[in-house]
């Protein structure tokens, strides 16, 4: 059985391509390679998002937070033998939010990796605000150099 492990901010760029401003991940607490990936993000006011989303009343978008969902399941993919620092691209994602997530809220992100098969990730993620679900969604993501093996020439 695979063991998990944690990355710290440095240890995630090995794993996942996206840098400041739209890395939405700070830490991942726990991943266990095609299977799994927990972590967070820290939303401070100094946020480049929330001056204008919206003014008087910040809170993160409802792209962000799919996009915080997508790339820790790029974190269960990449993190398998042979995956690392692979660049990923989303193929279908099916969203849901259920309440804002505004400044000074810390966004535990929860994803699990359901399917990978030829390049192509089937899984679903969770964000929670002090363990109040605000958003999930089901995700297919591709690494689009395994996926070119096996489209007919």
């Amino acid at each position: 059985m695979e063991e998990s492990f944690s990355l710290n901010a440095q240890e995630l760029q090995l794993y996942q391509p996206n840098r400041y401003p739209f890395l939405m991940i700070d830490k991942v607490t726990e991943v266990c390679p095609g299977k799994y990936a927990n972590g967070y993000k820290n939303l401070t006011n100094n946020e480049w998002y929330f001056p204008k989303h919206f003014e008087n009343h910040p809170n993160m978008p409802g792209a962000l937070q799919l996009e915080a969902m997508a790339q820790m399941l790029t974190v269960a993919i990449t993190t398998i033998e042979g995956l690392q620092g692979k660049i990923t691209h989303a193929l279908e994602h099916k969203v849901r939010f259920k309440k804002e997530v505004l400044p000074g809220d810390r966004l535990d992100i929860h994803t699990e990796l359901i399917s990978w098969k030829r390049g192509i990730g089937i899984g679903q993620g969770t964000c929670y605000v002090e363990e109040e679900e605000v958003s999930s969604a089901k995700m297919t993501i591709t690494i689009p150099e395994i996926l070119e093996q096996f489209i007919p020439k």
